[in-house]
């Protein structure tokens, strides 16, 4: 296998390097090239293909549970973004202004929206006017930029690809419910469709979404014990219905401020699947969101019979499964080192011999485990192969995340496992942020990542300052 590795691209040891190791997946597996705009990317067919699988998903789930797609303006004038103070204040450092429209100098600035609180707002004030207008279930497909210091594709760059849900409802009730509902989704579209598993919870006050009463979140753990916000749900009750003047009649007759909820994930998921699943040989990618699941590779193909035999078997396959048949005059190993480049899930190969056993060979992305099927009833034995190699990858991963997860109870613990054993440290809280600010420092960039909805209870003082414990967090380093 080293030597077909020569014939693509060698990739540097996630051991070894796992910054570098990364960056060569998303260069070598064709996922995205460097753009000459600072601190953007451009994503490559194979790349977006990704993307097109997670949001056609996603969008699936989001519309079974009554959300409406529409599309929002990028720029926000100045003065409508400061009409919510705390939100404006949260994302000053990261906004990106226009100034001149052609040869022209605006008479306001126009932020390239950052988040479409403000803009869904606006449109909210003028199209709710009683009860029988709510719930308002909108969701909007598009980019964002955010101006970033330090980028890296994917994990965060100045713009990126997202989804963001925003909501109205009648009361409060309603709306915490929908906070909760669509983080749901999330944890479980993380689990069912990226097989990658995740602590979900709620932020502390220090790390809430500007402007929101509450903010949840799903806290995915890659390979090297490190964590990534995988995506948000934020109530945000009537601050922003205040500051925009949306009201609606009620029931009662009486004038009402409705309450609020946004939601989001971005492209921002495929860096976790490339950090939680794959390995030195490349992408290592979940069937249910892979461009190709099966590669169909004929071998000895000059052979009579073997190629004629690799297209029927394609496209019998291609009626079920996104399958690939590369019939180019590349060699075998050649081939084979291209697709676990790409993170093809199954490989079929298919020989001479096989044919006249009237089998082929099936190859396991994930463990390169070779499996002989015959090709009666081939598309069962894929079917049951692909829920196998998801299921595998999800353990796997969960397997990795409970190694990685420790526990503390005293300071000294806690520095300890932060310099010593990476990943998340569970850990007793009073509820102070001056605490989170004195872990965050003595440990160079531990930060409470969730208080989790099953809390356990560990100690009765604080991990920091040995005040009695309000709750138990999630603390880690983050991407």
């Amino acid at each position: 296998m080293a030597q077909n590795k020569k014939m693509v691209e060698a990739i540097t040891s996630r051991d070894e390097d796992f910054a570098k190791w990364y960056t060569d997946i998303v260069k070598k597996a064709e996922l995205v090239d460097y753009s000459n705009v600072k601190g953007c990317m451009v994503i490559r067919p194979y790349g977006y293909a990704i993307w097109e699988n997670i949001q056609a998903d996603l969008d699936r789930r989001f519309k079974e549970t009554g959300h409406e797609n529409v599309y929002m303006p990028m720029f926000i004038p100045e003065s409508l973004l400061q009409k919510e103070k705390d939100h404006v204040e949260g994302f000053a450092p990261e906004c990106a202004w226009v100034t001149i429209g052609g040869s022209e100098k605006l008479t306001e600035r126009l932020c390239v929206r950052p988040t479409s609180e403000t803009l869904f707002c606006e449109h909210y004030a003028k199209i709710i006017n009683t009860y029988r207008d709510l719930p308002k279930l909108y969701n909007q497909w598009c980019s964002v930029v955010r101006w970033e210091k330090t980028t890296r594709p994917f994990l965060r760059t100045s713009e990126f690809l997202w989804q963001e849900g925003h909501t109205m409802h009648e009361t409060e009730e309603e709306a915490r419910e929908e906070t909760l509902r669509m983080l749901q989704v999330y944890a479980d579209f993380y689990k069912e469709t990226l097989a990658i598993p995740a602590v979900v919870g709620e932020k502390t006050e220090k790390e809430r979404f500007a402007g929101a009463q509450a903010t949840y979140t799903i806290e995915p753990m890659m390979h090297n014990g490190v964590a990534l916000q995988g995506g948000t749900s934020h109530y945000f009750g009537d601050g922003f219905a205040r500051a925009f003047d949306i009201t609606y009649q009620g029931r009662d007759n009486q004038l009402h401020y409705p309450h609020q909820t946004s939601w989001g994930v971005s492209t921002r998921m495929i860096g976790a699947l490339i950090m939680v699943h794959s390995d030195d040989d490349g992408l290592v990618l979940p069937p249910k969101i892979a461009p190709v699941q099966v590669a169909v590779i004929p071998i000895a193909m000059h052979k009579e019979g073997v190629l004629d035999k690799a297209r029927e078997l394609y496209n019998q396959l291609k009626q079920t499964f996104r399958t690939k048949l590369d019939d180019s005059d590349q060699s075998p190993g050649w081939k084979f080192a291209q697709y676990e480049m790409q993170g093809v899930p199954i490989r079929l190969e298919l020989g001479p011999k096989d044919i006249e056993k009237n089998q082929c060979v099936l190859v396991r992305r994930d463990t390169r485990e070779k499996l002989f099927v015959s090709l009666d009833g081939i598309e069962d034995a894929i079917t049951d192969l692909l829920k196998k190699i998801h299921d595998d990858m999800y353990d796997r991963a969960l397997e990795n995340m409970h190694e990685k997860t420790h526990v503390a109870t005293t300071y000294d613990e806690f520095i300890d496992l932060s310099k010593n054993n990476p990943g998340f440290i569970k850990a007793m809280w009073c509820g102070d942020s001056a605490c989170e600010d004195k872990l965050k420092d003595a440990t160079g960039g531990v930060k409470s990542r969730c208080i989790p909805f099953e809390e356990e209870h560990l100690a009765d003082t604080c991990v920091c300052c040995g005040k009695p414990a309000k709750h138990m967090v999630y603390w880690g380093k983050q991407y």
